[in-house]
């Protein structure tokens, strides 16, 4: 994970200074753009310590090998469907959900009922089918 804490302590060194620029650009007046700023660094700051302090107790990956050839990362990362359509249908009710909030219960309801009807069809797909294993 030495890659993947880089990256976020590396993105301190952006957001750090962009706050003390934007504090000085509006005076220390405008509090809500300050304060996102603030958090963004923090949140990166963070998230970088965690990495920074896992990847020293985890083994050496073989991503963290600048050497490495992708050959070394090769494996087994599970069993996927090879073509599924639930996702989609999974998206747009989530898509109609949020609409809901927004217009009204009433298409909350339709959209969560066809939000259970997708999840349940993507969780079952592999147990029946064309692709059941």
């Amino acid at each position: 994970m030495r890659v993947e804490s880089r990256l976020f302590l590396y993105l301190i060194g952006f957001f750090a200074p962009i706050t003390l620029v934007y504090g000085f650009w509006t005076r220390w007046a405008e509090p809500i753009g300050l304060t996102s700023l603030l958090l963004t660094s923090l949140l990166f700051l963070l998230t970088g310590f965690y990495l920074w302090r896992t990847g020293k107790e985890l083994p050496f990956r073989p991503e963290d090998n600048p050497k490495g050839e992708i050959s070394d990362a090769e494996g087994d990362y599970g069993y996927f469907v090879a073509s599924s359509w639930t996702p989609l249908w999974l998206g747009l009710s989530s898509a109609v959900m949020f609409a809901g909030l927004a217009i009204g219960w009433w298409l909350f309801i339709i959209g969560a009922i066809f939000g259970v009807v997708a999840l349940l069809l993507w969780v079952f797909e592999s147990f029946s089918g064309e692709y059941s294993i």
